[in-house]
């Protein structure tokens, strides 16, 4: 039987506002609010099933900085969320999990120890997810500056073998684009992979996601299981009300 696929609104965290940055760059930067808790409510009375938040002031300086931020959501709504950014240590994750964060996202230290990951898979099974963020079928890691000689498909499969359930594919040069996803690398992610896949970057209307759920209906191994949507939310291209009436009343936790 296959997974439900979920649409997760983003909400990026930088000094404590709503943003979204394009293809990962803190310069290139938009601000759509200073009130996190009140977007999350907005998504959560639209009908969202998952939040995905991501701390980018912690991505880039490699520690948590927006946590503030992330009590106050966690405050607002009652719909679980994944938070990533900054999470390198064991205590990290450790602290976000207690704080009531459903499921935690790493990518920079995933990448640098894939036995670290599996030890925290192993005591939180479900609630490690791996982030892996591409520029030109390359690892990039450190808030996306740094780019590394680790592909994609390499690192995933890496992943994969310690037992992590889900996976966050993200194409760095098509996020904030609105330019599409780009499905040839997210189809070859699914393939390397048996682990959920959720994708993420490029999504400018409600056609991509239409097309990312015929992908995900035309797998054989039915593993692409949701997308990550933000600029075209926040842009108003996409209604979220429409996407989840589609959807149908499955959910997932």
């Amino acid at each position: 039987m296959k997974k439900p696929f979920l649409i997760f609104p983003a909400i990026d965290l930088k000094g404590g506002k709503v943003v979204r940055l394009q293809q990962g760059r803190a310069e290139a930067a938009t601000v759509y609010g200073d009130d996190p808790a009140g977007v999350a409510r907005r998504w959560e009375a639209e009908g969202a099933r998952y939040l995905h938040v991501v701390d980018l002031d912690g991505a880039f300086e490699g520690e948590p900085r927006n946590w503030d931020g992330v009590r106050a959501i966690l405050g607002a709504v009652r719909i679980p969320l994944e938070l990533g950014g900054g999470l390198r240590r064991r205590g990290q994750v450790e602290e976000a999990l207690e704080m009531g964060v459903t499921r935690v996202v790493l990518g920079t230290k995933a990448c640098e120890s894939a036995e670290f990951v599996g030890g925290l898979v192993k005591d939180f099974g479900k609630r490690i997810v791996v982030g892996i963020d591409a520029r030109g079928g390359f690892v990039a890691v450190k808030g996306w500056t740094e780019k590394t000689k680790l592909t994609a498909v390499e690192f995933a499969r890496q992943i994969n073998e310690v037992g992590v359930a889900n996976i966050i594919f993200t194409d760095v040069s098509m996020d904030g684009m609105l330019a599409g996803p780009n499905y040839e690398a997210i189809a070859t992610v699914c393939g390397a992979v048996s682990c959920g896949v959720i994708a993420s970057g490029g999504v400018s209307g409600v056609e991509d996601v239409r097309r990312l759920r015929r992908l995900a209906e035309e797998q054989a191994r039915g593993n692409l299981v949701g997308v990550i949507i933000g600029k075209a939310l926040y842009d108003g291209r996409i209604d979220l009300r429409e996407l989840e009436g589609q959807a149908g009343d499955a959910g997932a936790r």
